[in-house]
C-alpha cells in the first residue's frame, strides 16, 4: 500500500500515527529531531506488529537539510521497501509557544514560522518527485485558526497559513491525482506546549460538547483515513478532530 513519511513521529500525535498508518499495511519513515531513542522505539512497536518502518533525523526548520534529507528517503525506500516512491507525506512536527502578542520575541515567532508554515513548503517541494500519482498530503494545523485563544497568535497564524497552502497543494497537484488534506487537531493530551495540568484539562473539557479532551489516537486514525482510499474523494478539505470545541 506504500510508504508514507510522517515529519515529527516520536512522540504524541505523530507517533501514535505512524502506528496507526502501519498497522493499515503502508510503510512508515518517520522523523525525529532531538529524540532517536523515543524514534526507534516507536519502529520497534511498528516492526513487532509485523510492519516496517524506520526513522531519520529531520530538522524542518534548516530547509538546507532537505536535499540530504530526501536522498536518506530515497536511500530507505530502496533498502526497505525495494521501491523509490512515496504514497504519501504527513507533515505533523510542530512546537507551542504560550506567549502574549506584546511579549513575543522576532527570534521566537521566526522559529515558529520556519517549523509551521515554512519548513511544510519547501519540505513538501523537495518530496515532490517521490510522490507518486494519486499520493496523500496532509498537513497537522490547529482548531486555534477557527477559535482565538490568548497566548498562541503567531502559532495559529502560520497554522491558518498551512490550512490555505493545503488547498493550493491540492489546487496545483490535482493533474497528478495529488490530494491534500489538513487536519486540525483540538484540545489533545499531548506534551505539546508543556502538556495538560489537571485546571487545564477541565477547562478544556468543559468547552468540548464531547465532554473531555483528545487522546492522540483521535487524531491519528484520521490521518491514517485520509492516507487510504477510502477518503479517495476528500481533497482541499480542513478536518477539525475537536470533539466538538467551542460550538
Amino acid at each position: 500500500m506504500g510508504v508514507i513519511v510522517i515529519t515529527g513521529g516520536s512522540r504524541g500525535i505523530g507517533a501514535s500515527a505512524a502506528l496507526h498508518i502501519a498497522e493499515r499495511g503502508m510503510g512508515v519513515i518517520l522523523t525525529y529531531n532531538q529524540n532517536p531513542d523515543a524514534a526507534h522505539q516507536v519502529v520497534r512497536q511498528i516492526e513487532a506488529a509485523g510492519g516496517k518502518a524506520v526513522a531519520l533525523r529531520l530538522d524542518v526548520s534548516n530547509t538546507s537539510n532537505f536535499a540530504a534529507f530526501r536522498d536518506a528517503v530515497v536511500s530507505a525506500l530502496e533498502i526497505t521497501w525495494g521501491t523509490n516512491t512515496l504514497a504519501g507525506l504527513v507533515n505533523n512536527a510542530g512546537y507551542g509557544l504560550f506567549n502574549p502578542l506584546e511579549s513575543v520575541s522576532e527570534e521566537q515567532f521566526d522559529g515558529l514560522f520556519a517549523v509551521h508554515l515554512k519548513g511544510p513548503f519547501f519540505l513538501t517541494q523537495t518530496l515532490l518527485p517521490l510522490l507518486e500519482d494519486g499520493a496523500s498530503i496532509v498537513n497537522l494545523t490547529s482548531a486555534t485558526t477557527r477559535v482565538a485563544t490568548s497566548g498562541v497568535a503567531p502559532y495559529a497564524a502560520f497554522k491558518g497559513g498551512l490550512e490555505v497552502l493545503t488547498r493550493y497543494m491540492a489546487k496545483e497537484l490535482c493533474e497528478r491525482g495529488i490530494r491534500a488534506n489538513a487536519v486540525s487537531p483540538g484540545a489533545i493530551r499531548t506534551e505539546l506546549g508543556g502538556g495538560l495540568n489537571d485546571e487545564f484539562e477541565a477547562m478544556l473539557a468543559g468547552q468540548t460538547a464531547l465532554g473531555r479532551v483528545g487522546e492522540p489516537q483521535d487524531v491519528a486514525r484520521v490521518i491514517a483515513m485520509l492516507l487510504s482510499q477510502e477518503s479517495a474523494w476528500i481533497n482541499a478539505q480542513t478536518i477539525e478532530v475537536a470533539g466538538g470545541y467551542i460550538i
